[in-house]
């Protein structure tokens, strides 16, 4: 199990039961980074990881 995973399961936990759309997701992820800017990278790269999905290329 990665150090992550607790976060992860403490977010399924707490809200694994509500619906969110991407754009909720989105503004959190901005929100986030406004707040610690030094996790900007990470954050651009999940986002870019999750909006590419679908796309064979990647």
């Amino acid at each position: 199990m990665y150090f992550t995973d607790r976060g992860i399961e403490e977010l399924i936990s707490r809200r694994g039961d509500e619906q969110v759309t991407l754009a909720w997701l989105a503004d959190q992820l901005q929100a986030f980074v406004d707040v610690h800017p030094e996790f900007e990278t990470p954050v651009e790269r999940l986002a870019t990881w999750l909006a590419r999905l679908d796309d064979p290329e990647d």
